[in-house]
């Protein structure tokens, strides 16, 4: 008896495919700790490339309210312009004239920027959508 016992080393101390030994039960336990595992690991990346795009969404948009702001002074200043174009006193209307020039042109670029970070803004998890149809393409056929 001990000597059949000597025999018959157990599968993992064999070093061999542990699923031999192993119970239907447990393999189906063991399948689904590891889909649990690898599905939470596949939705905290989703999370950090969300977070990744939720900043750099925050950043374009700041730039967005930048020239929305330059916007409005440029406004105000050039009806400030067209008041002092009026009132008769050159140099002054000139002056407000070159300032109006210069916020209108910082509006411009700060919108031209703003408006280019968006564009390259993606809000879409794309890695995380491709390493789940990895997943699921592996769990289709496993052995390739």
């Amino acid at each position: 008896m001990a000597m059949s016992n000597a025999q018959e080393p157990g599968p993992r101390a064999a070093g061999a495919d542990s699923s031999q030994g192993a119970s239907v039960g447990q393999l189906v336990s063991d399948i689904t700790s590891d889909l649990s595992k690898l599905v939470h690991e596949e939705i905290e990346l989703a999370k950090v490339e969300v977070k990744q795009e939720t900043a750099r969404a925050g950043k374009a948009a700041g730039l967005l309210g930048g020239a929305g702001y330059a916007g409005h002074l440029a406004l105000l200043l050039g009806s400030l312009t067209a008041i002092l174009a009026l009132n008769h006193v050159m140099d002054l209307a000139w002056a407000a004239l070159l300032v109006t020039a210069v916020w209108t042109v910082a509006g411009t670029a700060l919108f031209a920027g703003g408006r280019k970070k968006m564009r390259s803004v993606q809000l879409k998890p794309e890695r995380s959508i491709d390493s789940l149809k990895e997943d699921a393409q592996w769990t289709r056929h496993p052995t390739t």
